[in-house]
């Protein structure tokens, strides 16, 4: 093998760590060894990200992170050597992942109201980091409602909604939990009325999040015709939800990264 076939090997997809599977997307806490280098000690206790898994022409394994409060952490993502950094395996601490719950809600059935269960089913298929779920409630509302009381640190609803915005223009909104009246609708599949139904119940509401498209067409429940099938804006708004929703994770994710609605 020459030496730019060994440059080009690539690492493995995952290495263990006091038990704890460790890969892309995984959380550590950096723990440098004793006669380390000065910059490798100053990062001594920070929480990173797990960016990759190298292993160089020796055959040593490293571990190439990004650390959660570096100003500079979105260049380490696009691969800025300056804002990478290299720690061998036994120089981290694995830590327990968030649960993050991504939830597709709508009905395929109502034209562009399936635009959160199409966007969920294209997250389904992408490699997301460690912890986050995603599932397709359709228009279950008390099986949502039950998962939100599961304990996740953070829910991301997918969802079709009117934000006064051109077709297929997406939002990102937080709700303020403080405001969410308690509120019984079994069959209700708004996210506030969801929201409502697990405050009811008794539950705690976790930091709630929801990414939603602005509709171009919704048939009526009643309606005679089903329209299983998105509008051209919003079928074309998918690929920028996906983008949307991973940038999002990226940050909840991160301890000391702030979110900002739009």
């Amino acid at each position: 093998m020459s030496a730019w076939e060994e440059l080009a090997r690539r690492g493995p997809d995952a290495v263990v760590v006091d038990g704890v599977e460790l890969r892309r997307g995984s959380r550590v806490r950096l723990r440098p060894r004793a006669g380390a280098d000065v910059l490798d000690i100053a990062l001594a206790g920070r929480l990173a990200l797990v960016d990759a898994i190298e292993e160089d022409m020796e055959g040593s394994v490293h571990l190439v992170v990004t650390v959660d409060d570096d100003p500079g952490r979105d260049l380490g993502a696009a691969a800025f050597l300056a804002h990478r950094f290299f720690f061998a395996p036994e120089e981290v601490e694995p830590l327990a992942p968030r649960r993050l719950l991504v939830a597709g809600i709508g009905n395929v059935f109502l034209g562009d109201d399936g635009f959160g269960v199409a966007l969920a089913e294209r997250l389904a298929a992408r490699t997301l980091p460690a912890g986050v779920e995603v599932v397709d409630y359709g228009i279950r509302g008390m099986d949502l409602a039950y998962a939100l009381g599961d304990g996740y640190d953070a829910v991301v609803l997918l969802d079709a909604a009117p934000t006064g915005k051109p077709p297929g223009t997406l939002s990102l909104i937080e709700p303020e939990l403080a405001l969410v009246e308690p509120s019984i609708d079994a069959h209700g599949m708004d996210p506030v009325k969801v929201l409502g139904l697990v405050r009811a119940l008794g539950g705690p509401l976790p930091r709630t999040f929801v990414v939603a498209c602005a509709p171009a067409f919704v048939a009526s429940e009643e309606a005679e015709d089903v329209v299983a099938e998105l509008s051209p804006p919003v079928r074309a708004a998918l690929d920028a939800g996906v983008e949307l929703v991973e940038s999002l994770l990226r940050q909840l994710t991160s301890d000391h990264e702030e979110v900002e609605p739009t």
